[in-house]
């Protein structure tokens, strides 16, 4: 096989492509196969591997040259296991697809049933896999006109692939049937059924307990966001009033695209550890994000709390106390973070940090993917963590002030598919000043400014995102993925935002004008 083209994807991160997905499959077992210590992730996609490094331990300089040494694995791809799925082939597209095929529905049910399939890699949703299978030789067109809700459980097929909808999504796939098995349980220790080399066999079943329209139902809502502790009042806070957004957020999932899950957690995560930092806690406790304000909050219990982040007045039990200041927070005492006048999003931390239920080892809240505790709402109790670090620093200085006003100025690392560009793209990327639209929140930033042309107007095959990635679709205008953002794309990535350029545009409002420049190289 002949090497992986290995391209940069920022400054943490290596996109290594090479020519097909069989291919694709075999470099991932390669690379899972001689893991070094440093690697974060490892994701697969349809004919490229995401390698993401911590680069504190391990340099993307290392990291490209086992890329482009990894000795051959014993087995050709990844072996997650064996996965029987029961399934009733019953789907609004079953005829038609095998009418399409030119086929009986007979045929399509004994070909799709007969045949071993693996998991190539996942996307689109968390859980969602893209099976392949050497037993089935049909291109299945996707629909013509996408449907806005695909059944959880749906069983569909798109080109060559199949999959399996673990929530109730969108999708354009041809739906041939129902499976009633738990495709993702956000609550599990394994939250995804179908991972990367999972062998999949689908068991045709007319038995069933419950009807079509009970197994297609949505998942359950995402648990409260901290349940006391049995036989305790564990109670810290109080909501009284969520503003318009205010989650729960610690440092996020990171390790988890390979399974469809993004990293998420705090949108402005230097915002999130400087508060943790200020009380003593593990930088890795919950605070509460809120959103441009408008935030009230009771103390069940005396409590240490700080605000870091945006800026704006704020009041406990009327009387002003300062952001980026340990303050105390009498039990009974309402804290009222008013609109912000400087910045998008505040975190609230207490001493110990908030608890609230894990899901795939984090407490924060992704908005896109539904996972984690449900947006904070008036009447909703949080509960200490007791994730105490050490004791609350003595500080001689405060270097923090609002959020800075005026252009912001943001650093771009290099992004994989600069050379679908014009050469002029990248000048005009750096050269312009651009506009924070209305569509910006923790999925994605959109721009406006001139157009980026592109020398290539093919599809790109589905790969994997990172935080910080600007995809840059037909129109030519960028989209800067945020924490929540999909774990896969098909619109090619031209640069990536920094960790600290996120962090900004965090606290970036619509209107809001942006220029970029080159970051520095990682080491």
């Amino acid at each position: 096989m002949s090497p992986p083209r290995v391209l940069p994807f920022g400054r943490t991160a290596l996109l290594a492509e090479v020519d097909t997905l069989a291919a694709a499959r075999e470099l991932h077992a390669r690379l899972q196969a001689s893991r070094p210590a440093g690697i974060v992730d490892i994701v697969p996609a349809a004919r490229t591997v995401l390698v993401q490094v911590d680069a504190a331990v391990l340099s993307p300089a290392a990291a490209r040259a086992w890329i482009g040494s990894a000795p051959p694995a014993e087995d050709a791809v990844v072996d997650a296991g064996d996965v029987v799925l029961p399934m009733r082939y019953d789907g609004p597209d079953l005829a038609d697809t095998a009418a399409g095929l030119g086929i009986g529905v007979d045929e399509l049910v004994r070909r799709h049933g007969e045949a071993v399939w693996t998991v190539a890699f996942t996307g689109f949703a968390p859980g969602f896999g893209y099976l392949v299978s050497d037993d089935w030789p049909f291109d299945v067109p996707r629909l013509a006109t996408p449907r806005t809700r695909v059944p959880a459980g749906s069983i569909g097929l798109a080109g060559g692939f199949c999959g399996a909808y673990p929530r109730a999504t969108p999708g354009g796939w041809r739906i041939i049937g129902q499976t009633d098995a738990t495709l993702f349980d956000p609550g599990a220790a394994s939250p995804v059924l179908l991972t990367p080399g999972s062998r999949v066999r689908f068991a045709a079943t007319r038995d069933s307990n419950r009807s079509s329209a009970t197994a297609a139902a949505a998942p359950p809502a995402p648990a409260p966001a901290a349940p006391p502790a049995a036989g305790t009042d564990a109670r810290a806070v109080e909501v009284v009033a969520p503003g318009p957004l205010a989650t729960l957020q610690d440092l996020g999932r990171p390790g988890r695209a390979a399974e469809g899950i993004a990293r998420s957690g705090a949108a402005d995560r230097g915002a999130l550890r400087t508060a943790n930092r200020l009380l003593g806690n593990d930088e890795r406790a919950a605070s509460i994000e809120v959103t441009m304000g408008g935030c009230r909050l009771r103390a069940a219990r005396d409590l240490l709390a700080v605000v870091t982040g945006a800026w704006g007045p704020m009041t406990v039990a009327g009387r002003p106390v300062d952001p980026y200041v340990p303050f105390a927070w009498p039990a009974g005492d309402e804290l009222h973070l008013h609109r912000f006048a400087a910045g998008a999003r505040a975190y609230l931390a207490v001493r110990g940090g908030f608890d609230g239920r894990r899901v795939a080892g984090s407490r924060s809240t992704d908005v896109l993917a539904g996972l984690g505790p449900s947006p904070l709402a008036a009447g909703d109790t949080i509960a200490l963590a007791g994730e105490v670090a050490g004791g609350i620093p003595a500080l001689d200085l405060h270097p923090w002030g609002p959020p800075p006003e005026g252009v912001l100025d943001l650093g771009l690392a290099p992004g994989p598919r600069a050379d679908w560009f014009a050469p002029a793209a990248l000048d005009t990327l750096y050269a312009s000043t651009w506009t924070v639209t209305a569509d910006a929140d923790r999925v994605g930033i959109r721009l406006d400014g001139p157009a980026l042309a592109r020398t290539r107007t093919g599809e790109l095959p589905s790969e994997a995102m990172v935080p910080g990635a600007l995809q840059v679709p037909p129109s030519g205008r960028p989209t800067i993925l945020g924490v929540d953002g999909p774990v896969t794309g098909g619109y090619p990535v031209i640069a990536v935002a920094t960790d600290a350029a996120l962090d900004a545009l965090a606290q970036a409002l619509p209107g809001r004008a942006v220029r970029f420049r080159h970051a520095r190289p990682a080491r």
